[in-house]
């Protein structure tokens, strides 16, 4: 349960009406959405982190809802609150991971060499964060354009003496960059095709902005991988959509994008990296491996609607291991804390009802989140040096997707005897 502190001053919103309600149609395809494959209950937006003095003021907490559409099989949440509102000011800097900038180093090495860019190409990176990955492609001295909507952390790349516009992406956006003559020969898109609403606006942006013979690349959590591990977590307000390669090929096809070679990374739990041209002027041989996938997503139930309604009752399985563990250690005197303050973990604990009754702090290593509150929960942030100092029992991995990464950084903390949880798919422990 929350504690009585946390559960008081929020501001449920259940009953007001979403910018654009579910029940209003698909995303994709304007179908009427009626099949819920989870709900995880009311929750604040996931990156919405307060400071000390805003503990007691009203709290908004929105319905995690996700639906499925039957015709198109898209996943997709309600928008309850605007883009604007979520990314203009972010807490998320990409940077502070180094598994993640050496994913984006290898990433860059790898496109430069296959697709053969170099000093006359020309790069974008939408959702470009705080420049993570276009340093590398800089490095190379091959031209690059960050697109970013979140002012403070474009300011960051910028210091890097990466040019960064702060703007959302859309086919608008998209044609006034081609009107000063930008075509993109590589257009990436990590980790951002979920958190668009406007799906169709966004990619067609991508087809009018993409060189004739360019090359999309975009990456993103994958709903097959997601749901054979129940992560739930993964499922917040920011990402609107979740995606299996049937559908996201059938919406880049509607804007006549083909998806020519698709590649399965370990990141964020499991991704996809889709690889895309345009259909009717790309020069690249369609992988083998793209034909491979989709048989599998068929194999495994993602071409009929039925294979996505058993999710609810696993997610239901999840949230009751982690409290089963939190209130037996409890019961036992031994002292939980958490590690990372990511928007994942503030989904799952949200959805359990976690407060610091339970876990008595989190520490993680992005100055910007320090000595906040996650939302929500109020459980406070500090910075991971206080765990040498408190030294718990338990340490509880919330960004789970990262833990070989966490405990290797943290293994000072088994000289006490201290254990790490990992709540996904079900709680475990490892010494």
């Amino acid at each position: 349960m929350l504690s009585n502190d946390t559960a008081i001053h929020t501001l449920d919103v259940g009953t007001m009406p979403p910018i654009t309600h579910a029940h209003g149609g698909c995303r994709f395809c304007g179908t009427p959405l009626e099949h819920v494959f989870v709900d995880l209950g009311q929750s604040p937006l996931a990156n919405t982190y307060l400071k000390p003095d805003q503990v007691n003021q009203d709290e908004r907490f929105f319905p995690l809802r996700v639906y499925v559409c039957e015709k198109c099989l898209l996943v997709q949440l309600e928008e309850w609150e605007s883009p604007d509102a979520i990314f203009s000011d972010y807490a998320y800097f990409s940077s502070y991971s180094e598994s993640w900038l050496r994913h984006a180093e290898a990433y860059v090495a790898s496109v430069a060499a296959r697709f053969e860019l170099n000093a006359r190409s020309r790069v974008v990176e939408i959702a470009s964060n705080d420049g993570y990955l276009l340093q590398y492609f800089v490095d190379r001295d091959i031209p690059v354009l960050g697109i970013e909507p979140a002012q403070n952390v474009a300011a960051v790349a910028r210091a890097k003496g990466i040019p960064t516009r702060v703007e959302f992406f859309g086919e608008a956006n998209a044609r006034k960059l081609r009107r000063e003559g930008m075509r993109a020969d590589l257009l990436i898109g990590n980790n951002v095709l979920a958190h668009v609403p406007n799906l169709n606006d966004f990619v067609s942006g991508l087809r009018v902005l993409l060189a004739d013979h360019g090359i999309i690349t975009m990456e993103f959590p994958h709903l097959m991988r997601l749901y054979a591990e129940c992560q739930l977590d993964t499922i917040y307000h920011e990402h609107f959509s979740y995606f299996s390669l049937l559908t996201v090929e059938r919406i880049f096809a509607a804007h006549g994008l083909t998806i020519f070679d698709v590649e399965e990374l370990s990141t964020h739990g499991g991704s996809l990296r889709i690889y895309a041209q345009h259909t009717n002027r790309g020069r690249q041989p369609i992988s083998a491996r793209v034909e491979s996938l989709r048989n599998r997503e068929i194999d495994a139930g993602f071409d009929t609607l039925s294979g996505y309604l058993a999710f609810d009752q696993r997610a239901q399985r999840t949230k009751q291991t982690l409290l089963d563990f939190l209130h037996a250690a409890k019961r036992a005197g031994k002292t939980v804390v958490g590690y990372g303050a990511p928007a994942k973990g503030n989904t799952l604990l949200n959805f359990c009802g976690i407060g610091t009754d339970l876990i008595a702090y989190t520490v993680d290593r992005n100055p910007h989140k320090q000595g906040r509150l996650l939302p929500g929960t109020h459980i406070p942030i500090y910075e991971p040096e206080r765990i040498g100092v408190t030294k718990p029992d338990y340490i509880l991995i919330l960004p789970w997707n990262l833990k070989n990464e966490i405990m290797a950084q943290l293994a000072f903390a088994r000289d006490w005897g201290c254990q790490f949880a990992i709540p996904i798919p079900e709680t475990h422990l490892v010494p």
